[in-house]
């Protein structure tokens, strides 16, 4: 097919990583059915190792055409960010579902749980240690992405590298302490509904920093390798929008869960 066209659009070449993405979910799931009933991982590991060499050469030939190929055009931009906002629109409503059940048993606990919320012999944490750490931290590397961005309009490129690598310092210390505090919980996943809705939100939540951390990672060496100028520069502000979203649903989660649930 000829590559010679008159409008601005993308249309993307033939590409294995769909097929290859649908095997490694295949395999997923079939590994972990496995697991379940054989205590087997291996087909699990297969699973995961199809699934990260597909994101990471799928994702690496975005980032080609992208930077090199120039088929992201300001039309295209516009595309991939509606797609990025919808996409944290359907996050937001995943995390919902996770504060509705909350809210639910804790406004109202029933009789199974003594009618008391937290329940009866459970020990919740104390909001003013690890978790209000934690808040200062998220919130303290809001700022540093922030700036990152704004660093990065001015072309300023070490000052862009360095608040980028303190983001990704703190998004790294969150997930070290939110694992202790795991580790150091007296109550389980198992502990009623309290631990229930409290290790799925905060769980899910720590999943999300993770990612968020790999993602704003992924722009460091991206913007070391100068895959970004202040006019054209989408993944780095995806990476933003959602380590944004990340810090807001912990606010939501401190003020909810913390402080308000105890």
């Amino acid at each position: 097919m000829s590559m010679n066209h008159n409008h601005p659009y993308h249309l993307v070449d033939y590409s294995p990583w769909p097929f290859t993405g649908a095997i490694s979910v295949l395999t997923l799931v079939t590994g972990l059915i496995k697991w379940f009933h054989n205590f087997n991982l291996n087909l699990l590991i297969l699973g995961y190792i199809i699934s990260i060499l597909t994101m990471y050469q799928w994702w690496r030939d975005i980032c080609r055409e992208g930077t090199y190929q120039g088929k992201h055009t300001i039309l295209v931009s516009k595309g991939l960010r509606w797609g990025m906002i919808l996409f944290i629109v359907s996050e937001i409503f995943f995390f919902l579902s996770f504060f509705w059940a909350f809210f639910h048993s804790s406004l109202a606990p029933n009789i199974e749980i003594g009618n008391l919320w937290p329940p009866l012999s459970i020990i919740p944490f104390n909001p003013f240690q690890i978790p209000l750490l934690n808040t200062i931290i998220l919130i303290s590397s809001g700022i540093s992405v922030t700036w990152a961005h704004h660093a990065l309009l001015e072309n300023n490129h070490s000052q862009t590298s360095q608040s980028l690598l303190i983001t990704i310092i703190l998004g790294i210390y969150f997930t070290i302490l939110q694992a202790y505090e795991y580790i150091m919980a007296p109550f389980t996943i198992a502990d009623s509904i309290y631990g229930s809705t409290f290790f799925m939100a905060t769980g899910f939540h720590g999943l999300h920093v993770m990612i968020g951390t790999i993602f704003l990672f992924v722009c460091f060496i991206r913007h070391l390798n100068n895959h970004f100028s202040n006019s054209h520069h989408f993944g780095f502000e995806a990476a933003a929008w959602y380590w944004h979203f990340v810090d807001v649903v912990w606010l939501f989660l401190y003020i909810s869960i913390y402080w308000w649930g105890n």
